[in-house]
């Protein structure tokens, strides 16, 4: 980790405040399945650079129609941090059911789906 990666942000490093964005985007929920993208596997990466907030995601499919809804509600989860997001959709490495954390498979599993 380099000193950029721990200088503080806002009065917090950058390494709690990203860990603070990824907790808000537990509030983004993939529409068709119901699980947040954060347990799904879908988030890539997370980036805060000055006013910018950078996510790196994917989707289970890049032909999904919902991609605005996802929009959507990313910019609704991280309106609190007063920051420009930027979503950067990232089809490599290609999304797959081992990224789904077990968090997230337990919350599918009691959606009805066998994972």
């Amino acid at each position: 980790m380099t000193e950029s990666d721990t200088a503080p942000v806002g009065g917090q490093s950058q390494e709690a405040l990203v860990d603070d964005i990824t907790e808000g985007l537990k509030d983004v929920i993939d529409p068709e399945l119901g699980v947040n993208i954060v347990d799904l596997g879908l988030l890539y990466g997370v980036n805060v650079d000055g006013e910018f907030i950078t996510i790196d995601m994917t989707l289970t499919s890049a032909a999904c129609p919902l991609t605005e809804v996802i929009e959507d509600q990313v910019n609704t989860a991280l309106a609190e941090f007063e920051r420009e997001v930027k979503l950067n959709w990232v089809w490599m490495p290609p999304w797959g059911p081992d990224k789904i954390t077990d968090d997230g498979r337990d919350q599918l599993r009691m959606l009805g789906f066998n994972v």
